[in-house]
Formats: structure tokens, C-alpha cells, sequence
């Protein structure tokens, strides 16, 4: 990372051991689209899609946890390799609380990024919470970290190298692609 991070947000961000996501916001630009025949559209940034990837190349749990349902996100993640995607969730702490139990980790040891009000209880127990630049005020002004972009336009890809970053894999991960 090029801009200098506090050392409390590097000490956070070193502890993650689970990254999760919510959907509509975050890996998308929030927008919802559909089709005159009623069918769903999202975008996904192909960006984000790698961070991810390196994430679990890494050993850092990924998951998704959104309040709407969607067969894109399921292809989509399944693409990626995550496996932890609960959708229709309009309890999002209960999701994680259940995750965390199986995954046999704290809250502590995640960073939960999301940009709208329904993250917030989640976001505020974990121990990193990131706000895309999209996210609304409430949601912003609580984060430990913002990033540069919006939500689907490279977010999800600043938190990924974030926490990379701080584990000290940056220079490796980019000298496996040169």
C-alpha cells in the first residue's frame, strides 16, 4: 500500500483470519438491474474477484453475507471458490456469530466490510470494519479503514491487498505473478 497505515489498523488487519462481504454495495456498485423479462443483472469487478482468490490462496477465510437473494452471487462465488455464502440473512451479526462458531474463530479475527445500515451490528463487534467510498455516513463515519473506491469498482480489491499487506504477503503475492 502506498499511503501509510496506522499501526493500529496494521495490527487489526493482521489478525483477520475471515473477511466477509456484504453483496449489494460492496461487490457490486449497489445498483440493482433488471431485464424487461424480470430477470436480475449484477456486475462484479473482476479485480475484486482476484483479491479474493488470493485471500483464500493465503489461508484468509472468505464469506458473503447479504440480505437478498440472488442466483448471480451464487455462480459468482462459486466461481471465486467461496464457500461461505449465506444470503436472504436479515440478521447479519446471527450469520456471522454461526460462521465464526464453525470456523472455530472470535469476531476479532474478522473484518467485515459493508456500506449501508443492515452492516452495522456486524461491522461494529468485528475486529477490522471497512466502508467502501460509497457507504452511506452512518456506516462510514464507524469504519476503522475506508477505501479509496466504491463499492463494485475496486473496494472489495483494496481490502483484499490491506490484509495482505499487513500479513506481509504484498511482495510475495506480486512476485508470483511476475
Amino acid at each position: 500500500m502506498s499511503d501509510p497505515l496506522s499501526a493500529e489498523l496494521r495490527e487489526r488487519a493482521a489478525g483477520v483470519r475471515l473477511a466477509v462481504f456484504d453483496v449489494d454495495g460492496v461487490l457490486t456498485d449497489g445498483r440493482l438491474w433488471y431485464s424487461e423479462d424480470r430477470r436480475e443483472l449484477k456486475a462484479f469487478h473482476v479485480h475484486d474477484g482476484l483479491g479474493l482468490k488470493r485471500l483464500l490462496a493465503n489461508g484468509i477465510e472468505v464469506g458473503v453475507i447479504t440480505a437478498r437473494m440472488s442466483h448471480l452471487v451464487t455462480e459468482r462465488m462459486a466461481e471465486l471458490g467461496v464457500a461461505h455464502v449465506y444470503q436472504g440473512q436479515k440478521d447479519k451479526l446471527a450469520c456471522l456469530t454461526q460462521l465464526c462458531d464453525a470456523l472455530q474463530l472470535s469476531l476479532q479475527q474478522v473484518c467485515y466490510t459493508g456500506d449501508d445500515v443492515p452492516d452495522l451490528r456486524a461491522m461494529l463487534r468485528c475486529g477490522l470494519a471497512i466502508a467502501p467510498a460509497n457507504a452511506v455516513p452512518a456506516v462510514a463515519d464507524r469504519a476503522h479503514w475506508r477505501t479509496r473506491r466504491g463499492g463494485g469498482e475496486g473496494a472489495v480489491r483494496e481490502v483484499c491487498d490491506l490484509l495482505l499487506a499487513a500479513r506481509g504477503l504484498a511482495d510475495a503475492e506480486l512476485a508470483h505473478w511476475l
